[in-house]
């Protein structure tokens, strides 16, 4: 398998890269972030397992039994793939 590949393994799938700029500006609740993103939860709470599992994102716990979700240094490293992939969008508008 290419890099790219295995990339795109970890965070191709629908709302991924989404979830993962989210969090870029810092850790988030989970309500938070489907409100925010208007993912469905099924699919939010999905994405949040496999992210969580591929060492991209961490869940922090917090009080009354919610959590949070921040990215490990593994996420932050996307920041400027995220950036030029906005960048790349941007250009096509």
């Amino acid at each position: 398998m290419s890099d790219l590949g295995a990339a795109l393994d970890v965070v191709g799938a629908r709302w991924a890269l989404r979830i993962v700029e989210r969090l870029l500006d810092g850790p988030q609740r989970y309500g938070d972030l489907q409100r925010d993103l208007g993912v469905p939860t099924n699919m939010l709470a999905t994405r949040l397992r496999e992210l969580e599992a591929a060492g991209v994102l961490s869940r922090l716990p917090l009080r009354h039994n919610t959590r949070a979700y921040a990215l490990t240094e593994r996420g932050l490293a996307l920041h400027d793939a995220i950036e030029a992939l906005g960048r790349w969008g941007a250009e096509g508008t």
